[in-house]
């Protein structure tokens, strides 16, 4: 198997870049341009699970950063995508629109337990295989109070978050249990990662 000394990850997250290198792995960005729509890959389908929203998402932003990385005529290396999807039950929240947003979806999960889901997927360094993982894990939220939530929505750090929070930020403290894995919340399952990455012949870095 050929090996790879780095790869491209096509994510904006600074979480994600992150947490490759806590995994230890090169990597460089393969952002859209401009002229990309990028947001319009995350729109809604009627009667989509949360599940199956968020490995479809994941696809089409592979598919996309794949042609990217063809039209740049870069170097040939692995293309890393993944996507953040917060649900409870079937509904689905995204990164919110304007501050009434964020508290409407904060007041949602107040005092509830919610799934996140991280999909990540891998192209080979031609583009022609590709590998998956869906990562599920749930989180329980204390009753916030408004007045917390209006601190943390003016904090801007809801803001590009899905579900309108991250979990390492100061919301911590109302966060009563998790199940699953911590890095998948925050954007990146590292264990799925990781064996998606070494079976595709990517190195570690010591």
């Amino acid at each position: 198997m050929k090996k790879h000394s780095f790869i491209y990850l096509a994510s904006q997250s600074p979480r994600r870049r992150q947490l490759l290198d806590q995994l230890g792995v090169r990597h460089e960005l393969l952002l859209a341009a401009p002229d990309e729509d990028a947001e319009a890959l995350e729109a809604h389908m009627a009667g989509e699970t949360p599940a199956a929203y968020c490995e479809r998402v994941t696809q089409l932003k592979l598919d996309a950063a794949v042609a990217r990385l063809r039209r740049r005529c870069l170097p040939p290396a692995p293309v890393l995508c993944a996507d953040t999807t917060v649900a409870l039950g079937r509904r689905i929240f995204g990164k919110p629109a304007d501050a009434q947003d964020a508290v409407a979806t904060l007041e949602r999960l107040s005092g509830r337990t919610h799934r996140v889901m991280t999909a990540v997927a891998l192209a080979s360094a031609t583009g022609r295989a590709r590998t998956s993982a869906l990562s599920v894990s749930t989180v329980r939220f204390a009753p916030m109070p408004a007045h917390a939530i209006a601190a943390y929505v003016a904090s801007g750090e809801p803001f590009g978050k899905a579900g309108a929070y991250a979990i390492q930020s100061r919301v911590a403290a109302w966060i009563e249990r998790i199940t699953g894995s911590y890095s998948g919340i925050m954007g990146l399952p590292l264990h799925e990662t990781a064996r998606l990455l070494l079976d595709a012949g990517v190195e570690f870095q010591e």
